[in-house]
């Protein structure tokens, strides 16, 4: 009987496929008869919704406000949702953690500042990073979308990948971040997440 949950976070540029890969995940999990929670961040909360409208161009705010919004929201997030259900034994799936915060937020602040303001929140179980090159991302969001958000634009993404790249070489400090190849199709993106899942015994 599993005493603890995991927390398994997805990461990646717009239009990687978190959201198709997390829902595979998802129905696989529930047919394991396991105790699986989705959710996101930006959080459906009073902050994330201030982020939400932010990124939507609604309203502005400095690239310095806008990451403490997220760690905000991310503190409000871990707090009321995530750790309670870790207790209980859920398996919980995040599209999205601090590593967004990092690579996204690097566009316009130091990253040693952003690696400080988000340093005592606790690490996944497992980090997944699909990555996916900027020119098939804004391909795919302009087929699925009427509206780009404030950081879908193909310069921003190019820098984007980059410190994502960065942070998977960090091994000291994020041990527990993979990155699988999003160009694949969509079955052999979920099978290779499977195969890692069972590789770490979850």
């Amino acid at each position: 009987m599993i005493k603890k949950g995991k927390f398994i976070v997805f990461e990646g540029l717009d239009g990687s496929g978190q959201s198709t890969q997390i829902a595979l995940l998802e129905k696989y999990l529930k047919n394991q008869n396991r105790k699986v929670h989705i959710t996101a961040e930006p959080t459906n909360n009073l902050i994330g919704g201030l982020i939400r409208s932010a990124l939507r161009k609604q309203w502005k705010i400095s690239n310095t406000g806008l990451q403490l919004l997220y760690s905000a929201d991310r503190a409000h997030h871990l707090e009321t949702e995530i750790q309670p259900l870790l207790k209980k034994g859920y398996l919980v799936i995040s599209s999205r953690y601090f590593f967004s915060s990092l690579a996204f937020g690097s566009l316009n602040n130091d990253l040693k500042w952003l690696k400080s303001i988000n340093e005592n929140f606790p690490q996944p179980d497992l980090t997944i990073f699909l990555k996916v090159s900027p020119q098939e991302c804004i391909r795919r969001i302009n087929a699925s979308r009427a509206r780009k958000e404030l950081f879908e634009e193909k310069k921003k993404l190019e820098k984007v990948l980059k410190i994502y790249m960065k942070i998977s070489k960090m091994r000291k400090e994020y041990e527990n971040f993979i990155v699988i190849d999003g160009n694949q199709s969509i079955k052999k993106v979920h099978q290779i997440i499977i195969q890692t899942l069972k590789k770490k015994n979850f």
